[in-house]
């Protein structure tokens, strides 16, 4: 248990961001499911929608933080190959 009061205040931030970032990741993850229920519906208008809306969501949460920078590149790469997949 923190002591000090900046231990204690630095709990509280950490306690504040971390709310934050929840909600940023969930956020995220609900974007990415609509584009993945788009692609197994096989709707390739719905998907390249979801898609299109899910794309700078999940780079702000790279920007932000939440994500690797890599790792936001890389699930939008997959989802775009995919939603690609199915329109053709």
């Amino acid at each position: 248990m923190a002591n000090t009061p900046s231990a204690k205040k630095a709990t509280r931030k950490i306690a504040r961001r971390a709310e934050v970032n929840r909600t940023r990741r969930s956020r995220m993850r609900t974007y990415v499911r609509k584009v993945e229920e788009a692609i197994a519906s096989g709707n390739a208008a719905a998907a390249a929608e979801a898609f299109k809306n899910a794309q700078p969501e999940l780079m702000r949460a790279a920007q932000k933080g939440v994500l690797h920078k890599n790792t936001a590149s890389r699930k939008v790469s997959r989802l775009a190959a995919r939603v690609k997949a199915i329109s053709a």
